[in-house]
């Protein structure tokens, strides 16, 4: 039973953490972001050397290491997100009333670069791990991908709770590709699809040998975590209670250093 506690407390902490640290950074001044990216870049670099240097290695410690290279990959990517970086050609809010295949052609041109740079991410991890077998990593950059894809079609149909908090001023706009309402006809599915998934994981784990049961369990909890992630969209719960030691105001800058928002993606890089 300890062999799969550990990972799973391990996956949560550097769930909550990694988090928690992506959302501080985000709230520096924005001068800072230029050297927040080239850490990033730094370490998803090593976490893609770490991905190739244990594919093929079936230990525990190489599901501990994949996984977390995995994470450091995502991060990089949440990062480039939040300031600005990497987003889409589009920068400005939907119109009011916009609905139907417009609005969901602008909500992709908002996020296209980011989603195109995920799946190109996904492709190399894919491919460095192609045949290998410790596909810790790749189990969970496709976890994470796919969790928060429905996630983000979820926010874009409608939910209770839309997160806002989590968005910095310079990506307020996207909001307006959110909606607020009770339930979508995709969160059900989404839910009961990925509880299902988790369940048969959580059955395999049970069966595994120790190495595979440890990836297997990091896996699984990062799926959980999705899932709860998922309920908190409509569930009348405080989605930011657990980073809230992340979530200061940002730093205010001097007038003269504040950019104007069409730079605000140009000083960031």
């Amino acid at each position: 039973m300890t062999t799969l506690l550990l990972p799973a407390v391990f996956a949560i902490f550097i769930w909550w953490f990694s988090t928690g640290l992506i959302l501080l950074l985000d709230n520096l001044p924005r001068t800072t972001f230029r050297w927040s990216i080239v850490l990033s870049s730094l370490l998803a670099g090593g976490a893609l050397l770490g991905l190739a240097h244990t594919a093929s290695q079936t230990t525990e410690a190489a599901a501990y290491c994949a996984f977390t290279c995995a994470l450091l990959v995502w991060g990089w990517h949440e990062l480039t997100f939040l300031t600005g970086w990497l987003t889409g050609p589009r920068k400005i809010a939907s119109p009011a009333g916009l609905t139907g295949w417009p609005r969901f052609s602008q909500a992709v041109a908002a996020i296209l670069w980011h989603e195109i740079g995920i799946l190109a991410m996904g492709a190399a991890i894919v491919a460095i791990t192609w045949n290998a077998p410790n596909q810790v990593g790749t189990w969970t950059f496709a976890v994470l991908w796919t969790m928060r894809t429905s996630a983000k079609l979820n926010l874009f149909l409608g939910v209770r709770n839309l997160s806002e908090e989590f968005l910095p001023p310079h990506l307020k706009y996207l909001q307006s590709f959110f909606r607020r309402r009770k339930m979508n006809l995709l969160f059900p599915l989404s839910v009961t699809a990925a509880t299902a998934v988790a369940a048969m994981m959580v059955a395999a784990a049970l069966q595994a040998p120790a190495a595979e049961a440890v990836g297997l369990v990091l896996v699984t909890t990062m799926l959980a975590l999705a899932i709860l992630e998922h309920w908190l969209l409509v569930l009348p719960l405080p989605s930011t209670a657990l980073w809230r030691w992340a979530m200061r105001q940002p730093t205010p800058e001097p007038a003269a250093a504040r950019p104007d928002n069409e730079d605000i993606l140009l000083h960031a890089r």
